[in-house]
């Protein structure tokens, strides 16, 4: 027996009536209408949908991580959730093919009567960047000052009480903090990890100086060596991480970065690969956001040249600018150059295997 007390029909149930009926070209209003403006329409109306869904599934991962305690069994709904987000960003990412098969002279047929209309009003796509953890202060400059600007003034009001929340690089980095196996009974990952990276340097130095062909060679990669070990001094001298957080070299604090970094590099211990999935994951998702943002950028210009965007931005320069700067978990893709080869790790005492591990009585 069906559960539902009434039968339930197709086009009732999605809202058809609505949905399909929401595609009103504005150039129809002027003359002829633009044969192109239904992609137009239907496209950014695609990627609303699908904005929806991500900040459906990024709501839901906010609520895990916002818990005091996140256990395996809330670790793995995130995972997969954040698997979900990865799968639509590949469409929304694909998507940009779509809207590429028309013509710049296409476009410029309706272009115009949609200014001052521009996907800066896209409140959706504002929120899911907050929720993340891209506030204003880690904007580019145009965005800095115009951020809110062509917004009316109830979802201004809504986007700047949503910046006023920790956002989930926040709760992110809470969680990573919380990390129990940094200092476990006797061991300090702090103090094994220092010792393995000062013998790894070391070995590099010798290899180096070994296999130079002249004094020029020699100097410049020792002086990228020296690089090298002002990194890592970084990493572990609290004061010199903190101006690193300073200059936004780094934004993840120093116990969330080595709780990182043992998760990565120890990833196959059982009680890691849940959280080491989950790394990888926000940090692919950053990735194909700024590859969204590359492909919008790259489509922009083929479209419009050098033409001002209708929203008041300077159009293909303003969104290729985006792409390098609004990034919110680049920590986790710098993070490699703090990792060292398998064959150079400590071991790891028998006790915190046991730890991260799963044991079974007979």
């Amino acid at each position: 027996m069906p559960k539902n007390q009434t039968p339930v029909y197709y086009s009732d149930y999605l809202r058809l009536d609505k949905l399909l009926g929401a595609q009103q070209p504005h150039s129809s209003r002027y003359g002829d209408e633009a044969h192109d403006e239904m992609l137009f329409i239907i496209v950014h109306q695609v990627y609303e949908l699908w904005f929806k869904q991500v900040l459906h599934e990024l709501r839901s991962i906010y609520r895990e991580f916002n818990q005091p305690k996140l256990d395996d069994k809330a670790l793995y709904l995130v995972a997969h959730r954040l698997r979900r987000i990865l799968t639509i960003q590949d469409l929304m990412n694909d998507q940009v093919g779509v809207i590429e098969t028309m013509t710049p002279q296409e476009f410029l047929e309706f272009r115009d009567i949609l200014v001052p209309a521009s996907g800066f009003q896209s409140v959706q796509f504002k929120e899911m960047e907050i929720i993340l953890g891209l506030t204003r202060g880690k904007r580019i400059a145009f965005d800095q000052q115009s951020f809110f600007n062509r917004l009316n003034a109830e979802d201004r009001a809504y986007l700047e009480e949503l910046e006023q929340q920790p956002s989930l690089f926040d709760r992110v980095d809470d969680w990573l903090a919380r990390m129990p196996f940094l200092q476990f009974e006797d061991f300090s990952f702090w103090e094994v990890y220092q010792q393995a990276v000062q013998k790894s340097l070391d070995q590099d130095e010798k290899i180096i100086r070994e296999n130079a062909t002249d004094d020029e060679q020699l100097q410049a990669e020792l002086q990228g060596l020296q690089a090298n070990r002002d990194n890592f001094a970084a990493l572990f001298d609290n004061e010199r991480y903190i101006e690193l957080q300073k200059d936004d070299r780094v934004r993840l604090s120093q116990r969330a970065m080595l709780s990182a970094l043992f998760i990565t590099q120890y990833r196959e211990e059982p009680a890691f690969n849940l959280a080491w999935q989950v790394i990888t994951s926000l940090a692919e998702m950053d990735e194909k956001l700024t590859i969204w943002r590359y492909k919008h950028s790259m489509m922009v210009q083929r479209m419009l040249g050098t033409k001002i965007g209708t929203g008041g931005s300077s159009g293909h320069d303003y969104l290729r600018r985006t792409t390098e700067q609004n990034r919110v978990f680049k920590d986790f893709f710098a993070m490699s150059t703090y990792l060292l080869p398998k064959s150079t790790l400590p071991d790891l005492p028998a006790s915190v295997r046991q730890a991260l591990g799963f044991y079974f009585r007979d």
